[in-house]
């Protein structure tokens, strides 16, 4: 039976790929849903009426993996899949148990015909995993499905303060080799001159976009051609939460889109039909995906490094240097706060209080061996 098509009756001013963006995610965590037992419906509920949709899925996709733990490295359940997990024997789960789990997941392998993978998980990923479990164990015990409440006795998982963690993002002589490298094509490799020659004035609006707005990934890859009103110098962008945002135009913006639009941009009968009105089009004439996008940004970044493109910066670095690079120039940090969309202005007085510059210049006062020879040299002079 040939697959159905999928239609959207889009009745609200979203556009189609926002709508189709968030049903994809919506699909993806009923696909999970179905996967797991019955009497998780009151979990489902309160994920779904309580944090955002990728949270939503990240948080569902846990749990997964902690059920097939259960399978696969316990004996605390008979099931062979994870809807087979009974209630009663997740009641009989302690807390030592996820602990055990929790340590399980900073490392393990997962074996098949061809490979072995080995996964690591940093303490922030651990954090996430602990709180997608004690949600679960919290909701069961509200819902009075299990007997006790074992959350009380997970172990804390230290995660660095943000202000213990360092804020990486371009200097502002980094960011101008970056952009000389895409505006001239300097210092390419013979493929990449192929492929920049082809594409530079869209890799070039990109760069620009992210570093005057600090854009998230998502916003960016999702932006349209009618998200854009250059007449009243304004376009419209969709936040996390489910909000809009209209943006300024400055002339900087104007000019690297005009030039991509007019100069670059594939004819419209070339592009697939859903991406007809995608701003930035890939060479296979698709909406560009976020992975394209963030290997684009590690790529040029790493010119303005120099430093490997492995190690080049993604694009939510961009999204610092924009903000570390607007508070640097006398901006108020509630107007960055309003610019990134920064749900709390702590966040972003974190790159307030990083001094881009300051350990740079500590390092440069204390030339030691530079001020030994000069005084030897003056000592000779004399």
């Amino acid at each position: 039976m040939a697959e159905k098509e999928l239609r959207i009756h889009n009745k609200s001013d979203k556009p189609d790929n926002i709508i189709m963006k968030e049903n994809e995610i919506l699909e993806l965590c009923s696909e999970i849903e179905g996967q797991l037992p019955k009497f998780l419906r009151g979990y489902f509920a309160y994920l779904k009426g309580n944090v955002l949709p990728m949270t939503r899925l990240a948080y569902l996709r846990d749990v997964k993996f902690f059920f097939l733990y259960l399978i696969s490295e316990t004996e605390l359940t008979a099931a062979v899949l994870p809807a087979e997990i009974k209630l009663a024997e997740l009641d009989q789960v302690k807390a030592v148990d996820v602990n055990i789990f929790i340590d399980y997941c900073r490392r393990y392998k997962v074996e098949n015909q061809r490979s072995i993978t080995i996964y690591e998980n940093s303490n922030k990923s651990l954090a996430r995993k602990k709180s997608s479990i004690s949600v679960l164990f919290k909701c069961l015990y509200r819902d009075e499905l299990i007997s006790r409440n074992i959350t009380d006795g997970l172990d804390p998982i230290r995660v660095p303060k943000p202000g213990e963690r360092e804020i990486k993002a371009l200097q502002d002589d980094e960011v101008m080799i970056m952009l000389d490298v895409v505006s001239n094509g300097t210092g390419l490799t013979k493929k990449e001159h192929e492929f920049w020659q082809k594409t530079k004035r869209r890799d070039k609006a990109i760069l620009i976009l992210f570093l005057t707005y600090g854009l998230r990934l998502s916003e960016l890859q999702q932006l349209n051609v009618s998200s854009f009103n250059f007449n009243r110098g304004e376009f419209k962008i969709y936040r996390k939460r489910g909000k809009e945002s209209i943006m300024p135009l400055n002339e900087s913006v104007i000019m690297v889109l005009q030039d991509y639009l007019n100069l670059e941009r594939i004819e419209e009968s070339q592009i697939a039909s859903d991406g007809k009105d995608a701003l930035f089009i890939s060479l296979q004439g698709n909406r560009m995906t976020e992975r394209q996008i963030r290997e684009l940004v590690k790529k040029y970044t790493s010119y303005g490094l120099k430093t490997s493109h492995r190690t080049g910066y993604s694009p939510h670095k961009l999204r610092a240097t924009a903000a570390t690079s607007l508070i640097g120039r006398g901006n108020s940090i509630f107007d960055v706060q309003a610019l990134l969309d920064h749900e709390q202005v702590t966040t972003t007085q974190l790159y307030a209080a990083h001094k881009l510059n300051t350990k740079r210049e500590l390092v440069k006062s204390m030339e030691w061996e530079l001020e030994r020879k000069e005084g030897n040299n003056k000592q000779e002079n004399d």
